[in-house]
């Protein structure tokens, strides 16, 4: 399996190259040469398995002969053993024909954790393989950092520096990373940006561009700017496909996403060959996503701190590999609506390329009122189910009337509503509680260092800690 940049000149790499590498050195993405297939044959065949089982088959698709067989079932097995649902990413009815995918089953109770979980293993077999130690950067607006720390954590080959946006994640989220203690875990550091996600995301990407730094400290990304990141995530919409009669029986789905990685992975699944009637694109108040796929126009505005702040986002870094299809895999073409958009804040779609994807993608804005009000709606329809910010706004996003009544309709739901018990409280009057294993985050304490908005001064700062190391 040869992967290759949305920008178009870096040169093809293979799995484990564009494992480590996160971002291409041209600053594009990286995506397959071409997309693996499953026929409708082999994804019927794949219905009773477990979830490992399915995982395994699909990344096999996309590893290719990178990693050795035995090596691969071991990293998915160890991963998935460690969730608290045997289902991994079970499915709950709310309604005719309408359903709610748990992915928040993992040890940081967020989606992010299905991929982590493998990142981290592979990260450990390719590393080990190699004799070679390398600096992570990432970037958070809410789950993956913790996602990452608790995959990273305690690993010999490798640090990691996780940003987040000083005062715009939710308490639980700040404190699932920052409360990882030094002795327990030297080779985690914790960064609060004076800004916004976007400018985390922004110095994350000026770190991987500048080819010295990169090359000096062994730089990776966890975030799904890493192929690694959305490989794994396209694997539950395959056994959600599965579970409501698939590959005979069409289903839709509505993702919220900001950062368009884990609508993107559903994507993947269709180029794979997974019947899927429509994805839709849930956004929250930062609809930037919406505005584009609406209008055409990619307009970047304020970012809006909301309850559901893993969305906060306006540059939306997964969307180039949809951009990259979208025109007809021309690179050119890519490359120059990144370079407007670096210059003037904004670029414009063709309609053709829109009309490409139109039959494939619906968007949808919730608003923080939209949000509430579907958090107690479901609270009320089921009997007590609750569920988080973002789920509500993928449920709203849902509900619009964008898909046939008769098609199943899966909304992801990103987060434990325990990471947002004050919107869920406020929106039913019930404060979700923790779950065990984290009890006691509240008393614990924390550990972070705020930076500004400089790269000059993160760099530093990076340089010093694995200097130090």
């Amino acid at each position: 399996m040869e992967y290759i940049s949305t920008r178009g000149q870096a040169d093809g790499q293979g799995f484990e190259d564009v494992l480590l590498a996160g971002l291409a050195r041209d600053g594009g993405l990286y995506v397959p040469e071409a997309w693996p297939r499953l026929s409708t044959d082999e994804i019927r065949g794949m219905r009773g398995w477990s979830y490992a089982d399915v995982a395994y088959r699909v990344m096999r698709l996309f590893v290719g002969d990178a990693i050795d067989s035995d090596a691969l079932r071991t990293i998915v097995d160890d991963a998935y053993g460690a969730f608290r649902h045997q289902s991994v990413a079970p499915l709950v009815e709310i309604g005719p024909n309408a359903w709610v995918m748990e992915l928040f089953h993992g040890p940081t109770l967020a989606f992010k954790d299905v991929a982590m979980q493998v990142l981290g293993r592979l990260y450990d077999h390719v590393l080990e393989k190699r004799d070679q130690h390398i600096t992570i950067v990432g970037a958070t607006s809410g789950d993956t950092g913790s996602a990452a720390i608790e995959a990273i954590r305690g690993r010999k080959r490798a640090s990691i520096f996780i940003m987040h946006p000083k005062g715009r994640t939710s308490e639980v989220q700040r404190r699932q990373m920052t409360t990882v203690s030094p002795e327990d875990a030297p080779n985690v550091h914790n960064i609060a940006i004076e800004g916004t996600f976007d400018d985390c995301q922004a110095l994350l990407k000026s770190m991987f561009n500048d080819a010295p730094f990169r090359d000096e400290i062994s730089l990776s990304g966890v975030n799904s700017i890493n192929w690694a990141r959305i490989v794994p995530q396209a694997v539950y919409y395959v056994t959600a496909a599965l579970a409501l009669g698939g590959p005979d029986r069409k289903v839709a789905f509505s993702v919220p996403t900001g950062n368009f990685g884990d609508i993107f992975a559903g994507y993947v699944a269709m180029q794979m060959g997974l019947p899927i009637e429509r994805l839709i694109i849930a956004s929250n108040s930062n609809d930037i996503l919406t505005r584009v796929m609406q209008t055409r126009e990619h307009k970047l505005d304020a970012v809006v701190p909301t309850m559901s702040p893993s969305m906060d986002i306006q540059v939306s870094s997964n969307f180039e590999r949809l951009l990259f299809d979208m025109y007809g895999r021309d690179s050119d073409a890519v490359r120059g609506l990144m370079d407007a958009l670096n210059a003037t804040g904004r670029f414009e779609i063709s309609q053709a390329a829109l009309d490409g994807v139109t039959d494939v993608f619906n968007a949808a804005r919730v608003d923080e009122a939209q949000t509430l009000e579907m958090i107690g709606q479901v609270y009320r329809e089921t009997g007590g189910y609750l569920i988080d910010p973002h789920t509500a706004v993928g449920v709203a996003a849902a509900r619009r009337g964008l898909v046939d009544s008769d098609v199943p309709m899966v909304t992801l739901s990103t987060a434990h509503p325990a990471k947002f018990p004050e919107a869920v409280e406020q929106a039913t009057g019930v404060r979700p509680k923790l779950p065990a294993h984290m009890e006691g985050l509240f008393e614990r304490e924390e550990y972070y260092d705020v930076l500004p908005n400089d790269l000059g001064v993160v760099q530093e700062y990076v340089r010093g800690k694995v200097g130090g190391a």
